[in-house]
């Protein structure tokens, strides 16, 4: 988008929807460039707004990166969340959850850049918050593993994390090679892949789903 020419007036607009439209545009220039060669006249000018309007909606470029990190750490961890409450299926949960890692690395905007790519992993803000989200991501799979096998607390805390590493792994290669299969067919390549480790452990039939009474005369 061409630089705000001087003396345009920016169009105002509420400060929600500024906000998101500023973050849509650091969006852009941070996937794009990274964090330390992006500036933030580079992101004013993505948005057609002046550095001053983009400056009384955030300090400094941290703060707007990190805003824009925490977007997109809640819309993963909302996206394995709802694949892990998508089905009264054991086995369709594992799947759904591994579609969930999928789905987030297609977005065009490639917002999976900054949580799995990020040039600065270094920084204290950055590394805890993406510590966190692999955490929380970790832990909302091992609860559910834990109650749909037999497994003791600390292997499906383990299997928790795995499970989200492998996926966000096997997403990301997809993508690098996308043109050879369809994401479809590469997610439920995955999802066999996780299904095969995971559905192989005993199931706990006091924390599973009720199944289906399969002799309706008893």
């Amino acid at each position: 988008m061409s630089p705000t020419a001087p003396g345009t007036r920016v169009q105002r607009m509420p400060r929600a929807q500024r906000r998101a439209q500023l973050l849509d545009a650091a969006l852009n220039v941070f996937v794009s460039k990274g964090y330390h060669s992006a500036a933030m006249e580079d992101i004013a000018d993505e948005a057609g707004v002046s550095k001053p309007v983009l400056y009384q909606h955030f300090p400094g470029k941290l703060d707007l990166y990190l805003a824009l990190l925490d977007t997109q750490c809640d819309h993963l961890e909302a996206l394995v969340l709802e694949a892990l409450e998508s089905s009264n299926e054991h086995e369709e949960r594992v799947y759904a959850t591994v579609r969930a890692f999928f789905a987030f690395v297609a977005d065009e905007g490639g917002a999976f850049r900054l949580i799995y790519e990020s040039d600065l992993t270094n920084d204290p803000k950055v590394r805890h918050r993406l510590d966190a989200l692999e955490a929380q991501l970790g832990d909302a799979i091992a609860q559910r593993i834990m109650q749909d096998t037999t497994l003791p607390q600390e292997l499906a805390e383990m299997l928790g994390l795995a499970m989200s590493g492998a996926a966000q792994v096997m997403a990301r290669t997809w993508l690098a090679h996308g043109d050879q299969f369809s994401q479809e067919v590469a997610a439920q390549a995955a999802g066999h892949l996780a299904w095969r480790g995971i559905g192989s452990f005993p199931v706990n039939r006091m924390g599973a789903d009720p199944a289906p009474d399969s002799d309706s005369g008893k």
